[in-house]
C-alpha cells in the first residue's frame, strides 16, 4: 500500500476534529508557514473550505485526522483532490503528552500536532481506502446489530430485576423472557391478579397461538397460574413496579423487532459479496458470525500482509513486555474490540463442531488455561487457517487440514482417533 512518502501533495493539513466546529493547520508544499483556522459543522461551510483549497493548491491535498469514519470524514471523501490519513486518537495523545507533560490541551494545538505527525513520520500513515459501499454497509449493520443485543441484554435484566419485586413466578413459567412470547404475555398480564382473571381456555389459546402447543407444558403453565400466590399486595410496590415492567417490555419488543430487521438485511446482503461462501462455510459460524467474519477480514487483500498484522490488529495477539531481567505477556489494550469480540465468540462455537479445535481447547485447559484464555489461543490459531483461505479463495476443509496435521506428526492428535470421513479420506491417499 502506499505511503505518504510515496506521493507528490501540493499541501498538507491537520484537522482536530469536532461536533460543531473543526480546527485545522495548513501548511503547503515546500513552505514553512502553517495558518490556522476553523471550520463550522455545516455543508456549506465544509463545502466552502473544500473548494477554496482546491482553487488555492490543486491537488492533491493531504489531511490528517483522528477518525476514519464519521460526519467530517464522510464530507471529505466527497472530494477526490483530498487524501485522508486517519491517525489513531491514542497516537496523537501520546504525541502531545510528549511534549506537554502537564498535559495542556487544546483543539487548535491538536490540529497541528496532527499536521507535524504527517510531515515527520510520513512513513507511519498509510491513506484511508474505504472498501466497497455493500462492505462498508456490512460493517455498519454487524456493529449495530451488536449494539441492539446489547441493549436487548440491558433490557431482559432491568425487566427481570422488576418482576422479582412483585411478578416472580413468570421468570419460572418462561425459560426465556427475550422472546416475542413473554412480551405478548405480559402486555396482557402484567399482574398474577390479572391473570388468575383469564379462563384456562384463553390461556391455552394464547400459548397454541404462540406456537406453545406442547400439551404438557401447557398444562403445568395452567396448574401454576392457578396455584400461584402473589408475593405482596402492597400497591405502593406493585403499580411502580408494574408501570416499569409494562414499559420495558415496549423497549424489549422494538429491540427485538430491529434485531430481526437487521438479520434480514445481514442476511441478504452478505449473500451478495464474492467471499461470503469462503466464510458460511466455517464450522461454528452461522448466519450471525459469518458475515461478522467476512466484515472483520473485509475484500481488500492488500490490507494485511501476514496472518500475524490480522492477530494483531484485532487484539488476539498477546503483547509481550520486557524491562531488564523482567518479562510480562498481557492482551491487547488498544485494539477494535468488536472485531476481537467476534473472534473469539466465532472460536468458542468450534469448540464442538471442529475436531482439531476442540483437542486444542482441551490441550489448553488441560495446561492450566482459563476458558477465555484457551478461546483466545484458539482464536489465534484459528486466524492463521482464515487468513490463508481468505488469500487464495479457497474455502477451509476440515479433513484436508486434519490429514495435513497428521502427516506433520501433530501433537495436536496424538492417538486420537479421527472423525471416521477424515479417517477414510487418509486411508485413500
Amino acid at each position: 500500500m502506499a505511503t505518504l512518502t510515496t506521493q507528490y501533495f501540493a499541501a498538507f493539513v491537520g484537522i482536530d476534529w469536532g461536533d460543531t466546529k473543526h480546527d485545522f493547520c495548513l501548511q503547503a508544499s515546500g513552505a514553512d508557514r502553517v495558518e490556522s483556522g476553523c471550520i463550522p459543522h455545516r455543508v456549506e461551510c465544509i463545502d466552502e473550505w473544500a473548494r477554496a483549497l482546491h482553487q488555492r493548491f490543486g491537488g492533491p491535498i493531504a489531511l490528517a485526522l483522528e477518525l476514519a469514519k464519521g460526519p467530517i470524514v464522510s464530507a471529505l471523501q466527497k472530494y477526490d483532490f483530498f487524501t485522508l490519513f486517519p491517525i489513531n486518537p491514542s497516537t496523537l495523545a501520546k504525541y502531545r503528552q510528549a511534549f506537554r507533560p502537564g498535559r495542556a490541551k487544546d483543539d487548535p494545538s491538536d490540529a497541528e500536532l496532527a499536521l507535524d505527525l504527517l510531515l515527520r513520520h510520513p512513513e507511519r500513515f498509510a491513506p484511508l481506502r474505504p472498501q466497497s459501499a455493500a462492505m462498508r454497509s456490512l460493517t455498519s449493520l454487524n456493529e449495530q446489530r451488536r449494539e441492539l443485543v446489547g441493549d436487548r441484554i440491558r433490557f431482559t435484566n432491568r425487566l427481570r430485576s422488576a418482576l422479582k419485586q412483585y411478578f416472580p413466578q413468570t421468570l419460572d413459567w418462561f425459560e426465556h423472557i427475550d422472546t416475542m412470547l413473554f412480551c405478548d404475555f405480559l402486555t396482557r398480564w402484567p399482574t398474577l391478579p390479572a391473570l388468575r382473571r383469564a379462563s384456562s381456555k384463553t390461556l391455552e389459546a394464547f400459548f397454541r397461538a404462540h406456537h406453545c402447543g406442547r400439551a404438557r407444558l401447557i398444562d403445568q403453565r395452567l396448574k401454576s397460574i392457578r396455584s400461584a400466590v402473589a408475593l405482596t399486595d402492597d400497591p405502593g410496590i406493585v403499580m411502580p413496579y408494574r408501570l416499569q415492567a409494562v414499559a420495558l417490555v415496549a423497549q424489549l419488543r422494538a429491540t427485538l423487532a430491529a434485531i430481526d430487521m437487521l438479520d434480514e438485511e445481514i442476511a441478504a446482503l452478505a449473500r451478495t459479496l464474492p467471499d461470503f461462501a469462503l466464510f458460511d462455510s466455517l464450522p461454528g459460524a452461522g448466519p450471525h458470525l459469518a458475515p461478522r467474519l467476512l466484515a472483520a477480514f473485509g475484500e481488500q487483500r492488500e490490507r494485511f500482509r501476514s496472518a500475524l498484522e490480522v492477530q494483531q490488529y484485532t487484539g488476539i495477539a498477546p503483547v509481550t513486555e520486557r524491562s531488564g531481567k523482567k518479562s510480562w505477556v498481557h492482551w491487547r489494550w488498544q485494539c477494535p474490540t468488536f472485531l476481537r469480540q467476534t473472534f473469539v465468540e466465532w472460536a468458542g462455537q468450534t469448540i464442538n463442531k471442529s475436531f482439531w479445535a476442540g483437542a486444542y481447547y482441551r490441550q489448553q485447559r488441560a495446561k492450566g488455561s482459563s476458558y477465555q484464555a484457551a478461546v483466545r489461543a484458539l482464536a489465534f490459531k484459528w486466524i492463521r487457517i482464515l487468513y490463508r483461505c481468505w488469500q487464495t479463495g479457497q474455502p477451509y476443509n476440515e479433513s484436508a487440514y486434519l490429514n495435513a496435521l497428521r502427516r506433520r506428526g501433530s501433537p495436536l492428535l496424538g492417538s486420537a482417533t479421527l472423525p471416521g470421513s477424515v479417517a477414510l479420506s487418509a486411508e485413500t491417499t
